[in-house]
């Protein structure tokens, strides 16, 4: 995936028989995910422009050109949608895309290095940086606030972390 285009959301399936999708989105906002419109697939072979028809339960239902069926919506599913970067608002001071942060250096208050991050995660209470480390079998979650982690220098390339003791092997 290209660098200038960030994950705002997946197709989750059909939702009824007439083609609309189940959508879920990434986004603060929800339905904001179809002001990003272009939505590129992942390799970039396809572009969606969703029209959010209701919200549902987990999520949104939406109507995409050229889906009229509800097989047609049941392929679809797992398909990730990507906007342009330039197309997404600015963000403040300390608030990042999680794109941004995958593949991130990570380093200790020391200056030691800790790994890379592989991968952003939420199960609801806050994000957790997925970070693979060298030697290690397992990754480590880290909780991405601001106490754990206290620099994030994209310009760098680099997180300077201050992991909770005991996290760390």
């Amino acid at each position: 995936m290209s660098s200038g285009r960030v994950c705002v959301g997946a197709i989750a399936g059909a939702f009824g028989v007439s083609g609309e999708v189940r959508l879920k989105s990434f986004c603060t906002e929800p339905e904001a995910i179809a002001d990003y419109a272009p939505l590129w697939s992942e390799d970039g072979s396809r572009t969606f422009r969703p029209t959010i028809t209701q919200a549902i339960k987990n999520g949104l239902a939406a109507r995409l050109d050229g889906v009229t069926s509800k097989e047609a919506a049941d392929a679809l599913r797992g398909t990730r949608l990507y906007a342009d970067r330039d197309a997404l608002p600015a963000l403040p001071d300390d608030e990042y895309y999680h794109a941004d942060l995958i593949g991130l250096e990570v380093r200790d208050t020391g200056g030691t290095v800790l790994g890379r991050v592989r991968s952003v995660l939420n199960h609801g209470a806050t994000d957790l940086l997925e970070i693979e480390a060298e030697g290690l079998a397992d990754t480590v979650l880290l909780p991405f606030t601001r106490d754990a982690v206290p620099t994030v220098d994209l310009s760098a390339g680099r997180i300077i972390a201050d992991p909770p003791e005991g996290l760390w092997p």
